[in-house]
């Protein structure tokens, strides 16, 4: 059988790199490196140029069968860009919808879009959980980029027949993750106090194990096509206890301090960090039976293993 092209954009992040590792070890699957400047799979597989922010300069999508966008200008806090909502459609939005027309006209046969949890919104409450098929409530102008890019994905479909598949993923960890996550570790190796003891919200994270496992099966499998497909550990935590089983991981005693969560909020509120303390307090739940029903698709990777390998990762990295 011959195996099929699949092209990674973003193949140097965080999770684009991941995939191609995944799937150089995949004898169904040719992987192509889409990336922008020097990266670590020279050698291993094909690498093409690819920029995002050079719409004129798109690679060749000829012989390709699936493409799978990962490449995005990604949420920051306190980004300072004038209009930033804008700076996300340049490249979430346009970039996106040129590189699918181009792959539509090249014959790609489908197209996995990576968006983000955030397009249904950026909480849940009591006895709610997001679905794959709810109407999206984005509040921040980076999910409304992936919304918008979302829409004008399932337009390009209908007019051209390429399929689409569309992966929302909630906050995705393990090794090489950085940003917030890696903050956090490195307060818990240190050992400092968090006044984060009595949180009893509940949050869907996903590791990078099965975010990946999940974009592999989405690559081949008939009843993919044209879904839209949330993604989780299937197992959902407060942040006391994501940071006391992260601790147990790290080998530290872990301090958490039970301030009532009303206090957490109030002190955030005076220090401008409310949108902190809603990330750290609010919940955030997915429900992924979809992906049973429709793929057969469970999470492989457990979360104690999942965090014990990020553990192990951030530990690998500190200076000796």
């Amino acid at each position: 059988m011959t195996a099929r092209k699949v092209l990674i954009t973003g193949a140097n992040g965080f999770v684009g790199e991941a995939l191609v590792y995944k799937l150089l070890v995949d004898k169904r699957f040719c992987a192509v490196a889409a990336t922008r400047g020097v990266t670590r799979l020279s050698g291993l597989c094909q690498v093409l140029p690819f920029d995002l922010t050079r719409l004129d300069n798109l690679p060749s999508l000829e012989g390709i069968d699936v493409l799978v966008h990962a490449a995005a200008r990604v949420h920051v806090m306190h980004d300072t860009a004038k209009d930033v909502l804008g700076e996300f459609r340049k490249l979430n939005v346009e970039g996106t919808v040129k590189l699918a027309q181009r792959a539509a006209a090249e014959g790609v046969r489908r197209f996995i879009f990576i968006s983000s949890i955030k397009v249904n919104g950026e909480n849940t409450f009591c006895g709610e959980v997001f679905r794959a098929d709810d109407s999206p409530a984005p509040e921040d102008a980076y999910g409304t980029s992936k919304y918008e890019a979302e829409q004008a994905l399932k337009s390009i479909g209908l007019e051209t027949g390429m399929e689409i598949v569309i992966i929302r993923p909630p906050l995705v960890y393990g090794p090489g993750v950085k940003a917030n996550f890696l903050t956090m570790l490195g307060w818990l190796s240190r050992g400092i106090p968090l006044p984060l003891g009595a949180i009893r919200n509940r949050r869907s994270l996903v590791s990078l194990g099965n975010l990946i496992s999940l974009i592999v099966r989405c690559i081949d499998h008939p009843a993919a096509a044209n879904q839209v497909f949330l993604v989780s550990d299937g197992e959902d935590m407060s942040t006391t206890q994501l940071l006391s089983r992260l601790s147990k991981m790290l080998g530290r005693r872990v301090w958490l301090v039970p301030l009532p969560e009303v206090l957490l909020k109030v002190a955030a509120s005076l220090l401008g960090r409310q949108a902190v303390a809603r990330r750290l307090c609010g919940s955030l739940q997915v429900d992924i039976s979809k992906n049973y029903e429709l793929l057969g698709w469970k999470p492989p990777v457990s979360v104690d293993r999942a965090l014990r390998q990020t553990a192990g990762y951030f530990m690998d990295i500190q200076p000796k």
